[in-house]
């Protein structure tokens, strides 16, 4: 025996790693499907670990071209589970709360779940918000509502805009994917838009019924005749589109916002990829090697090699109507060049040159280990039933998926990155600081700019600042502007109220000042307190969540400068120096950059309009525990109360959070007790 080992331990080789094994047989659940008479789809998803049950409701048709009224399926398919004929909006909620339930309409049908002994209960639900929707007017309008506010922070989100930016690039405006919603848009969606889209589509031969769960066939059968079969069906005729075209050649797109520190980058194109199809489980694998994961080229170069971003990523994606390739990253200004070049790089290297055995076997494990995790969940075997009849799959297609994934080779990679990527017919979208990018960038393509909603324009040169002029003269014509330095100086105290809406809730901002340098800030939501800022003119506290976090002596600093009524008076006394930077654009006007530079080093970068004098932006750097993030705040809508100008509207950007403040009242020179302004 013991020969025996030391022959067999003698045989392994513990240098090399072990040949992969092949890929494992995928056993997928069962999935069992039937036909109403009126062409309704149903597939069954029987499973019995816990007694819950799912009901989908998806329509068949992509996504529609929608032109002027960009935003009107949407906002039809929501409005539905906002009210039937027998029921409001409170009454439907009341009755799903009861029964534990969820039960959602919108992206492109209806979702109800629950514990399988409310089926009947669920379906009543789920088929009177199908079958008799009311389409409540003042419903629609808060939506609207809604809609705008939303549509608002995202215009001044880099990642928003370069979502937008890129589709419109990349489809066109003739194509579903080339529009997104706008505030025109909204404005001309109607009650009777919606009403169309929902008599036309929501047919029972251009949808699928998904039922997963607690369930049998022989009862999923019985319940969809007693509650669909009435359903009429009706002509749905599918458009098509026109194929859109990557570049011939690669160029820059610019999108110029003066506050960023950081460029969004995007580079991409539209290609021809089909859902189910060998060349997509290629594209898969070959993604996954270039940018699918954190292993991946891009992540390891741009990330771990170079530190230019937390994370590059790219995405080579089928779709039923057009696939598209991207790869993207969000890094400082003054690597963005350095970046966009690591990129092509990548893009070049994976075109031009085989990957490694070592690289194909991590993608292939990468895959293999997503797709087994994938099965836990019985959605998943829905979706794939679901896949199989869409997109007119072999029926084995799923079960033989890891199979397929192992099958790719070296060359198939080689042959898939050949045909898909296309570095030299990309756009190259970068929405940033184009005063500190645009020149870099030219060395990739010939650059162009475009405005947030993906529309070229050329710009405007540079406009000059003037010999003679200094950072005191704009922060005279500032403080002129708002109503000259006599009514400023009167200005004793201020106390207003400013609300937001974010998510549906009601976030309110109450601010107090008094001279000298007494401040008091609250933050509430839905009326619970949130956050508490509090000067006394000498000492600055904070209070958040409940916490005292402490304030180092910069901070402390910069906002007691900031308490003052009115900061640019104080200036001079505060031994704060004024800087003219430059001119920039701020929503396409014109504005001197002020930087002011505290004592202790804290800067803040004030940009005051050319032409009215008045403060239209401000930006400041956030100390986070990821660093430093550029907090900037817009200033809108100036009106005069009691001879100053204030303005009545301000939008501030923190990192992904947009909020749009409106003041609901101002007081100018009210009594206010100096107990409010204490700091404990």
């Amino acid at each position: 025996m013991l020969v025996t080992v030391v022959s067999v331990q003698a045989q392994v080789d513990r240098t090399k790693a072990p040949l992969p094994a092949p890929a494992r047989e995928i056993k997928i659940g069962d999935y069992q499907t039937f036909t109403l008479k009126n062409g309704l789809q149903v597939f069954v998803v029987e499973n019995h670990k816990l007694p819950r049950i799912q009901f989908s409701l998806q329509l068949k048709n992509d996504q529609l071209f929608q032109g002027e009224k960009e935003g009107y399926v949407s906002m039809a398919e929501t409005l539905m589970g906002t009210g039937t004929k027998t029921k409001t909006k409170a009454q439907l909620d009341e009755e799903t709360d009861f029964i534990g339930a969820t039960l959602n309409t919108g992206g492109n049908g209806i979702f109800a779940s629950s514990l399988s002994k409310h089926s009947t209960k669920l379906l009543d639900l789920m088929t009177d918000v199908l079958f008799n929707p009311s389409f409540p007017p003042e419903e629609m309008e808060k939506l609207k509502t809604q809609t705008l506010s939303g549509l608002a922070a995202s215009k001044d989100d880099p990642n928003s805009i370069a979502g937008n930016v890129r589709n419109a690039l990349l489809y066109g405006s003739q194509h579903p994917y080339g529009l997104f919603t706008t505030e025109k848009s909204v404005g001309s969606i109607t009650l009777e838009d919606c009403k169309n889209y929902y008599n036309i589509y929501y047919r029972p031969n251009n949808a699928y019924l998904i039922i997963v769960g607690d369930i049998d066939l022989k009862t999923a059968k019985s319940l969809t005749e007693k509650y669909f079969a009435k359903w009429t069906a009706g002509e749905v005729k599918y458009p098509t589109y026109t194929q859109p075209k990557e570049p011939a050649k690669t160029y820059v797109a610019i999108v110029d916002r003066p506050t960023s520190v950081q460029s969004v980058i995007n580079i991409a194109y539209p290609v021809s990829l089909m859902p189910g199809t060998q060349d997509a489980i290629k594209a898969r694998v070959t993604n996954q090697i270039l940018g699918g994961g954190f292993s991946s080229r891009l992540m390891q170069n741009l990330r771990e090699k170079h530190g230019y971003t937390y994370g590059a990523r790219s995405q080579l994606s089928p779709d039923n109507l057009v696939g598209n390739f991207n790869a993207s990253a969000s890094v400082r200004n003054e690597v963005t060049d350095s970046s966009v070049f690591e990129f092509m790089s990548e893009l070049k290297r994976m075109a031009n040159e085989p990957v490694t055995e070592k690289e194909l076997i991590a993608a292939k494990a990468e895959i293999s280990g997503a797709f087994g995790r994938s099965l836990e969940s019985p959605q998943t075997i829905a979706s794939f039933a679901l896949n199989t009849v869409k997109y007119k799959l072999p029926k084995d297609y799923y079960a033989n998926y890891l199979k397929s994934v192992d099958a790719v080779t070296l060359a198939d990679v080689q042959a898939t990155s050949k045909k898909f990527i296309r570095p030299d017919n990309a756009h190259i979208i970068v929405v940033g600081k184009a005063s500190d990018v645009a020149d870099k960038l030219a060395k990739f393509g010939e650059a162009k700019y475009f405005d947030i909603y993906g529309v070229g324009y050329v710009p405007s040169k540079a406009s000059a600042l003037p010999a003679d002029l200094t950072a005191e003269k704009v922060i005279a014509k500032y403080i002129d502007a708002i109503g000259g330095a006599k009514n400023v100086q009167e200005l004793k105290s201020v106390k207003m109220t400013m609300k937001a809406t974010i998510q549906g809730m009601e976030l309110t901002m109450n601010s107090s000042k008094k001279a000298p340098g007494k401040s008091l800030t609250e933050v509430s939501m839905q009326g619970m307190m949130m956050q508490k800022e509090v000067s006394d003119g000498k000492d600055y506290a904070v209070i958040a969540n409940g916490q005292k976090p402490p304030v180092d002596a910069a901070t402390k600093e910069k906002n007691l400068f900031e308490a003052q009524l009115v900061p640019e008076t104080m200036i001079a006394a505060m031994k704060v120096k004024s800087i003219l930077k430059a001119v920039e654009a701020v929503d396409g006007k014109d504005a001197y950059v002020v930087e002011y530079v505290l004592p202790a080093g804290e800067k803040i970068t004030n940009y005051f309009d050319v032409e009215t004098g008045l403060k239209v932006q401000t930006m400041e750097m956030t100390k986070t525990p990821q660093g430093e993030i550029p907090v900037p705040t817009k200033f809108q809508e100036y009106k005069e109360v009691s001879g100053v100008k204030f303005p009545h509207v301000m939008l501030i950007s923190q990192g992904p959070m947009n909020f749009k403040f409106q003041v609901s009242s101002l007081e100018v020179n009210p009594t206010l007790d100096d107990a409010i302004f204490k700091v404990q």
